[in-house]
């Protein structure tokens, strides 16, 4: 078979074999096909798309691209994964949940670009964590405590690596064939009996409009229920900050705070709560499954989970009682330009005042300062004006607060009444 012959045959339309799919997984992974190949490769799949069969194929192949982990555990292998936006941080607070309910949660997370933050970036700030162990490691830490969330190993899922940094040089990203198979590929090399999707759209989300998100959640059921593992959808509304932070140290302590039961902004709580009920549910680890994820917040065992975790991966045996997490030289009160309430915000802008800040990467190489962020975000309907700011900034410089400040002004919109109440779980595809 000739790499370019297959690649021509994508670009013009045709449909692809199971055969030649695999071809071109196999010379991503081990480098025979060049990257100008690759390239050409995602730049037909981005124009011409995939049908329904070659996405599975496609999705197996790249799955397939290295370890696919094997579990005797005597509990269903569980996860979750989220599209992306700005103050997401329930990644920290479901894994605990989940492995609280029985279920045993090997969670592979990412690191954030652009104006959304990474799980990886915010456990970063725990001194000692480690979110790259071997997967011996990795196996202990689940079977142990129930939950372990790291990044992608090397032996998992090889060639999304490479097809994802040819794909964000390449101006491919947006494909949904590929941003399909990039996520699943590694949900299924982690060997998982069920997963629940959580899909953004909004102003902040990867996809802003809802028929995308829709899309992009329909076509992730779709082939994951192809590929075997039995898959839930949510959309979730990002047109504003989910929970009160934007950062990464700031989150990890509102998480903490969320787990013990210190402060739950509502929409941040529906979000946790409604992935875990979907997921429990459709596990079958439990029949109601919003009742056992409250249960396991109110019991604290939850709470337990997440400290136990957090001290096998290497961190500290006290983030519940006393978090070591960095803390930002300067903080200032954003104050409205006039009093009133928050009738909407940008959440991209938002999330792009803590990249200025340098809590996000412009750049994969840059350097994440984890003390700064967003706290006290005011959500809409908030009344605001001299008593109650837009958020609280924590930057490392005065002009850098300054900045940040002005930036807060012009993405956050005041008015006089408050807008109608949205509910932030807008949909499920299952």
């Amino acid at each position: 078979m000739l790499a370019a012959e297959v690649i021509r045959r994508k670009r013009d339309g045709q449909t692809l074999s199971r055969e030649e799919l695999e071809f071109l997984v196999g010379g991503i992974t081990d480098g025979s096909l060049s990257d100008a190949q690759v390239g050409a490769l995602a730049m037909a799949l981005f124009l011409r798309g995939m049908e329904a069969g070659e996405r599975v194929a496609f999705t197996a192949a790249m799955t397939r691209s290295g370890t696919v982990m094997e579990w005797d555990l005597d509990r269903p292998v569980i996860d979750k994964h989220s599209t992306g936006g700005v103050g997401d941080k329930v990644s920290l607070m479901l894994a605990p949940i989940l492995a609280a309910c029985g279920g045993a949660v090997p969670m592979i997370s990412g690191r954030g670009l652009g104006h959304t933050g990474g799980t990886l970036d915010k456990l970063d700030t725990v001194p000692g964590y480690e979110t790259r162990p071997d997967l011996d490691s990795l196996r202990r830490v689940v079977d142990e405590v129930g939950c372990a969330i790291v990044g992608q190993t090397a032996e998992l899922a090889p060639a999304d690596r490479r097809l994802y940094a040819v794909r964000d040089a390449t101006g491919t990203v947006e494909s949904i064939p590929l941003i399909v198979a990039s996520i699943l590929s590694k949900k299924l090399a982690a060997g998982l009996d069920a997963l629940v999707m959580d899909v953004k759209f909004g102003s902040g989300a990867f996809m802003a409009a809802r028929e995308d998100a829709d899309e992009l959640a329909r076509a992730l059921v779709e082939v994951a229920g192809g590929a075997g593992l039995p898959t839930v959808a949510l959309l979730t509304d990002m047109d504003e900050v989910l929970g009160t932070t934007a950062g990464n140290a700031v989150e990890v302590r509102e998480a903490i705070d969320y787990l013990t039961g210190a402060a739950r902004e509502p929409r941040l709580h529906e979000v946790t709560i409604a992935l875990a009920a979907a997921l429990l549910e459709q596990a079958g680890l439990q029949e109601d499954g919003r009742a056992a994820a409250e249960r396991a917040l109110e019991s604290g065992a939850a709470a337990e989970r997440f400290a136990a975790m957090v001290a096998a991966l290497g961190g500290p045996g006290d983030i519940l009682e006393a978090p070591d997490l960095a803390t930002a030289p300067v903080t200032r009160a954003a104050a409205p330009e006039r009093a009133g309430v928050v009738t909407g915000m940008n959440c991209r802008d938002v999330g792009l005042v803590v990249t200025g800040l340098g809590g996000n990467r412009r750049r994969e190489d840059d350097v994440i300062d984890p003390a700064v962020g967003l706290t006290e975000i005011a959500p809409v309907g908030a009344e605001v004006g001299p008593d109650r700011p837009l958020a609280v900034v924590h930057a490392a410089s005065e002009d850098d607060a300054d900045a940040a400040v002005a930036a807060l002004r012009s993405a956050i919109a005041i008015g006089d009444e408050a807008p109608a109440a949205r509910p932030v779980v807008a949909g499920r595809i299952s």
